[in-house]
């Protein structure tokens, strides 16, 4: 663990606890290994969304009712 390493106490529930740690076992990572990774690729997935609203801000707006009508007149529904 690197100096610059925080320390947090985090609470699982008993079965994700039992999980996380044959999981650490198995694949010789560390609980603290595996809780930082999946962290991490949320914070990348919470990343990418923010990327693609910011890309699609100029997008013309359609409402619900104007879509459903739409599906109907070209046969979706």
């Amino acid at each position: 663990m690197s100096n610059l390493s925080k320390r947090s106490t985090v609470y699982f529930d008993p079965s994700i606890h039992q999980a996380l740690r044959l999981k650490a076992a198995s694949t010789q990572l560390s609980v603290s290994d595996l809780v930082n990774e999946a962290v991490r690729l949320h914070l990348i997935e919470d990343q990418e969304d923010l990327q693609a609203i910011s890309d699609r801000v100029n997008e013309p707006e359609i409402s619900y009712e104007t879509l459903l009508n739409d599906l109907k007149k070209n046969g979706k529904l």
